[in-house]
């Protein structure tokens, strides 16, 4: 019988794979620097092969290292599922889950939602990782993270995803602005103004501009920000308008009197949050669970997720 890789040194593989760095990897994987060089040594000489090219400046995998890396992730998390499914079959939504959640949705619902599982689910170790879509879903792809909470419409490739909430897509504008006046804003008023819009590669950029079936952004689009928070302040300095996700709203706007708040006519446009997973998880079920906490959280204690009073709400200001 074949002697075989222990998933320690897997884990060390894969930590240098990514980090390409062995004191950075070796960091990743709580140990010293010279047991993640002496265990990559070791899994070369079990398997016969170089994984790595290494000089002074750069550590940099083989064609034959890559292709193992990309294996060893693959096991690494086949293992982690086992484990998963023996301890969850006792104990549902107990012990770690590294959770993926969009910087257009973290800082709006993180702060109660933490605390409602905090709450329901004691024995639950989140580890949050806030980054762009297209980021979470390579994570999530590769065993890295285990859930994600996104928005649609985008893109989501194959996953399992369960609704959440809508959040509805609001017109920011400055206080003086002549659309103040306006009890909804449509989507003519919009092709007039100079519109203000997050940075490409974000989904809230591609979100608001499907909602509100705008074909030509660059024609009425003069600035470009890298967050909501910037957005916003543009707005503040009478630079144009924007447009924002309602759950937004109350944070965004609680340091500023300068920015108010108008619906979207006729068909009140909003995206979707929804919870994802691999379909080939094993946790499915208890996701699912986790998902129905969630949502309660959010449509229960969140105003944003109320949109039929909040808009009327706001257009009244």
């Amino acid at each position: 019988m074949a002697i075989l890789p222990s998933l320690q040194q897997l884990r060390f593989l894969c930590a240098l794979a990514e980090q390409r760095h062995f004191g950075r990897a070796a960091e990743n994987c709580a140990v010293t620097q010279s047991t993640l060089s002496g265990g990559i040594k070791e899994l070369e000489a079990r398997l016969g092969i170089t994984l790595f090219e290494r000089s002074q400046r750069q550590v940099m995998l083989t064609p034959l290292g890559k292709e193992i890396a990309t294996r060893a992730q693959r096991l690494l998390v086949d293992a982690e599922e086992m484990v998963g499914l023996a301890r969850n079959a006792q104990e549902p939504l107990s012990g770690p889950l590294r959770f993926g959640v969009i910087p257009t949705v973290g800082p709006y619902v993180l702060p109660s939602l933490l605390s409602h599982l905090g709450t329901a689910l004691p024995k639950l170790k989140l580890y949050v990782r806030e980054a762009p879509t297209t980021v979470l879903l390579d994570k999530l792809a590769s065993g890295e993270l285990d859930i994600l909470l996104v928005a649609i419409p985008y893109g989501l490739g194959d996953v399992e995803a369960m609704e959440m909430a809508e959040d509805p897509i609001v017109v920011a504008m400055p206080r003086n602005h002549p659309l103040r006046h306006h009890k909804v804003v449509t989507r003519d008023d919009l092709a007039r103004e100079q519109l203000l819009l997050i940075e490409d590669g974000h989904c809230l950029r591609s979100q608001s501009l499907q909602a509100c079936r705008i074909v030509d952004p660059v024609r009425n689009e003069v600035f470009q920000a890298t967050s909501l928070r910037t957005l916003v302040q543009m707005v503040a300095a009478e630079l144009g308008i924007t447009l924002m996700p309602q759950i937004a709203v109350a944070s965004e706007l609680a340091s500023t009197r300068n920015v108010v708040i108008r619906p979207l006519s006729p068909d009140k446009p909003f995206r979707t949050l929804v919870l994802a997973w691999r379909p080939t998880t094993s946790r499915g079920a208890e996701f699912r669970m986790l998902g129905n906490l969630i949502r309660e959280c959010l449509t229960g204690t969140k105003r944003a997720f109320a949109p039929d009073q909040d808009i009327e709400a706001l257009a009244a200001r």
